[in-house]
């Protein structure tokens, strides 16, 4: 296709990208203010090993993943719910937490999600210090050199709004419409591929020159005399 063709075909149907940018846009930003106000907050339990050993360095690797399952129990959200006097029971709880371990700095990510932002770093930091109480019992038996240091990193912790933020849908739900107006106007052009609408496009098809166009016909159409009556024109009638 040429430029013209493309510039033609942006004139006769960018209006369809126009208005699919500006509902998809219109519909993120109306969504976001349905949703809730959600805060989060984070808190990094450090897992370090006693002493600087590569086989309890690696052992405290593999470990970390067993800490990582055995935070998201039931039993061990009913302790915190419990300990921290929540009003929520233990798989609502761990349906707003998430746990990741990052093996790189011997880290566990506690992240909690809830309504009111002093309450999310109340779950983060309980469910932390629930954690590190059942591990200190646990490598307090064990000899020194093999225990596992189980600490908050740091109980300084914020918390800050991830919902609703209807910019950021807005721009989303604008990038999205613009493609799906895209992908539509390409379904009708491809439609009618077939179609030749210009002398370029004959020629180009067919392979020979355009010598000449009929014009396009008028709005109006012209008046069609009646046909003449057989028998002489004017001849006057005999008695």
């Amino acid at each position: 296709m040429t430029i013209q063709e493309y510039a033609r075909i942006i004139r006769r149907r960018g209006w369809i990208i126009l208005v699919s940018v500006i509902l998809a846009a219109a519909a993120a930003f109306g969504v976001s203010f349905l949703q809730e106000d959600m805060y989060r907050a984070t808190v990094y339990v450090s897992t370090v090993p006693a002493r600087p050993d590569w086989g309890l360095g690696n052992m405290a690797k593999d470990l970390m993943r067993n800490f990582a399952a055995n935070i998201q129990t039931p039993e061990i959200a009913q302790r915190v719910i419990d300990r921290a006097q929540l009003d929520q029971n233990p798989y609502d709880f761990l349906g707003h937490i998430n746990i990741a371990a990052d093996s790189s700095d011997f880290t566990i990510k506690i992240e909690a999600r809830a309504r009111d932002g002093e309450v999310a770093k109340l779950m983060a930091l309980t469910l932390a210090d629930e954690f590190i109480d059942e591990r200190t019992a646990y490598y307090a038996q064990q000899d020194k050199d093999n225990r596992i240091e189980v600490k908050i990193r740091s109980r300084a912790i914020s918390y800050e709004q991830y919902q609703p933020k209807p910019l950021i849908n807005a721009v989303a739900g604008g990038v999205l419409g613009m493609l799906f107006g895209l992908a539509l106007v390409l379904i009708l052009t491809w439609m009618e591929a077939d179609l030749l609408r210009t002398s370029a496009a004959v020629e180009r098809t067919l392979g020979v020159p355009v010598l000449g166009a009929i014009p396009a016909v008028s709005g109006q159409k012209e008046s069609v005399q009646p046909a003449p009556q057989p028998g002489r024109v004017g001849a006057p009638k005999t008695a």
